[in-house]
């Protein structure tokens, strides 16, 4: 056996795998794209094409993003925007968004973003863009090539927003389109991008905003178009107590049972935060297998509260991480996602109900669950995709750290990626992005973050 890549010497692999096997001095080989095995420092291993040292380090599965909104980079910690709650904040932000957003903002927004994930040890992310204005543009191919040029796997979804202001929803008159385009175009998009092979690097779902967003006549209708052509349905619930007031008076019921009302209550679907729901709601979502993205950071920043995640996973549910939106939560770092899901778990449950291997599961297998795509991606496993982080624990913030280097690695950061691989490629190596075009690309998003924000 010859294999493309190999990752030696580790400190420790933690496969993430089905009986979550940890190997200490282990590596592991890739081949076309593939993960070809992995081992113990005494077991025969593949001579390679590439051979990297991870001497020093500990190897898990790339983390998974489960929701962002990638082209919110544009307004990054904009002042105006930085102490108001989720509805005063949208409607405030809506106008600025809607009035420059174009191909070139969404293509070098996404790019920057996924770049900022890969440091982060981030192989696959997906993204809710939910805003189409008229004569912006094909904004999710814009999207798609940015991803194919850095190289990350990605999950792009066809966002969209049916009801504005003047219909009893959040966003403005130019932020909206009519459910007939919505549909044509989401079919569309899943017709030129979505790849449906083992291993696929592009994978399209269909995500309207949210209850207060888009009509229940096109929720209804996204839920068959997505089951008619099988793909995932993505969206927001039970975000905060706005979330289900809005709903209570508009439609006489809860987020939950709004969601179900129109269908989503699948295993084909995957929410974003669902930090409201009651013991009797989060009862029904585990038992349909409604996947969760869990978005601490920006749940704290516009203090929607603390998601439910244990209850969630121990009712059924899948839960994955996210960073969420890049003006709420503004960092896109998934090692940090992980660590505050640890500490917000701590909190709400006690300090033995999530360790760092639990953190660690929700941003690589728990992920791959919310995608639909478990046992592909998010373990190191023969045939699983090769998409996985190095993470060097070394230096004055890991002194000390001998005895379990999993909870060294989420309690000692902060902590960027090492390598970063992805389908076996370096995205990131030795710590900086592996691409010709990062300087281009932070001058272009410096020039076109100002078309949005009205500074001095």
């Amino acid at each position: 056996m010859f294999a493309d890549l190999l990752i030696v010497d580790a400190s420790l692999v933690a496969t993430v795998d089905a009986s979550r096997r940890e190997i200490s001095g282990g590596w592991v080989a890739c081949t076309n794209g593939k993960i070809s095995g992995v081992g113990y420092h005494y077991e025969p291993r593949p001579e390679a094409t590439k051979t990297i040292s991870a001497d020093g380090c500990l190897v898990t599965p790339g983390l998974i993003n489960t929701h962002h909104h990638l082209f919110q980079n544009l307004t990054r910690a904009y002042t105006p925007m930085t102490s108001a709650p989720l509805f005063g904040w949208l409607k405030a932000l809506y106008p600025l968004w809607t009035a420059a957003l174009d191909e070139e903002a969404v293509r070098v927004s996404t790019w920057v973003g996924l770049a900022e994930l890969a440091l982060s040890g981030c192989t696959t992310s997906t993204d809710h863009h939910y805003l189409h204005p008229l004569g912006a543009g094909d904004l999710l191919s814009a999207q798609v090539a940015a991803a194919q040029d850095l190289g990350m796997r990605f999950h792009p979804t066809y966002g969209s927003m049916s009801l504005s202001a003047k219909d009893g929803g959040l966003p403005p008159d130019n932020a909206v389109r009519d459910e007939e385009f919505i549909l044509a175009e989401s079919e569309r998009a899943v017709a030129r991008h979505h790849e449906r092979s083992h291993g696929a690097m592009i994978r399209v779902a269909l995500a309207p905003c949210s209850p207060f967003t888009v009509s229940t006549s096109l929720m209804r209708q996204s839920a068959e178009l997505a089951e008619r052509l099988d793909v995932r349905l993505h969206t927001h619930l039970a975000e905060n107590s706005e979330d289900d007031d809005y709903s209570m008076s508009t439609y006489g019921m809860r987020c939950v049972e709004h969601f179900e009302h129109c269908g989503w209550l699948s295993e084909r679907s995957w929410v974003a935060h669902c930090v409201r729901p009651n013991p009797a709601e989060i009862t029904r979502l585990g038992s349909a297998g409604v996947g969760v993205a869990h978005c601490p950071s920006s749940n704290l920043i516009l203090s929607s509260g603390i998601a439910p995640v244990v209850d969630l996973c121990n009712a059924g549910s899948p839960v994955g991480l996210g960073c969420d939106g890049s003006s709420s939560a503004d960092s896109g770092s998934l090692w940090q996602e992980a660590r505050l899901a640890m500490l917000l778990g701590k909190l709400r449950y006690g300090a033995a109900a999530m360790p760092a291997r639990t953190a660690l599961e929700m941003a690589t297998s728990g992920g791959a669950r919310c995608l639909g795509r478990f046992g592909e991606l998010g373990e190191l496993s023969l045939g699983a995709v090769a998409d996985i982080a190095v993470w060097k624990l070394e230096g004055p913030s890991f002194a000390g750290v001998l005895d379990d280097l999993v909870e060294g690695w989420l309690r000692c950061g902060p902590l960027s990626a090492y390598h970063t691989i992805v389908n076996g490629s370096l995205i990131v190596h030795n710590g900086e992005l592996n691409s010709p075009h990062v300087d281009d690309m932070l001058t272009t998003h410096r020039q076109v973050s100002r078309r949005f924000q009205p500074v001095d």
